[in-house]
């Protein structure tokens, strides 16, 4: 599987990220970190972004929705078979592993062929991680939103071997909180890569 975990957005050579699919690839767009919002407005206007800012590089993007799938994993496995890669969108890291517990995704990631791309920013980049263990710093691990169990999965996809503190250093509004993630996981030798906004980790 190819991988694109960004700090933020597309990140400042979204060309990489282009590079992993073919032209005008057809790209599911997932939101469920952002299930704590009741604001359906404000989501509607942050998915039309995500949709507009990967149609700049090509890509035809439209929403897929776990929610829409918890239980029901065979159901996800032939709606994933229409898309080429998907991108995960940031907010709590926290509810997206469960809902990606909750549909099956986790499981499916590891049926997919060589060529198909996950990428992501923020709590999409955060939880390709091994654990989860350290982003409780930034995300309240406890939130649960309609649909969702109060249990906490601390564990990660593991798709990459370390862990990921986003926005480093960055004028974003966790900046300060990230700091104390660098330091939990420098006390705790949890392997790591601070990403500042306009990173972008490429595994093809």
């Amino acid at each position: 599987m190819k991988l694109y975990a960004s700090s933020y957005g597309l990140g400042a050579e979204p060309q990489k990220l282009q590079a992993l699919f073919p032209p005008a690839a057809a790209v599911a767009v997932v939101t469920n970190a952002l299930d704590f919002s009741s604001d359906l407005p404000r989501r509607a206007s942050a998915l039309r972004r995500e949709i507009g800012d990967l149609a700049t590089i090509g890509l035809i993007a439209d929403e897929l929705d776990l929610r829409n799938y918890f239980g029901r994993k065979q159901a996800l496995d032939e709606q994933l078979a229409r898309y080429a890669g998907v991108w995960v969108v940031g907010g709590n890291t926290f509810i997206l592993r469960r809902a990606m517990r909750y549909s099956g995704f986790d499981e499916l990631l590891t049926r997919r062929a060589r060529d198909f791309v996950y990428a992501g920013y923020s709590a999409g980049s955060c939880v390709l991680a091994p654990t989860l263990r350290g982003i409780e710093l930034i995300d309240p691990p406890d939130e649960v939103p309609e649909g969702y169990a109060p249990e906490i999965l601390w564990d990660g996809l593991g798709l990459l071997d370390y862990s990921i503190a986003p926005h480093f250093r960055s004028p974003h509004p966790d900046f300060a909180r990230v700091e104390l993630v660098v330091e939990y996981f420098i006390q705790q030798g949890v392997p790591y890569r601070a990403l500042r906004d306009g990173d972008a980790i490429v595994v093809e």
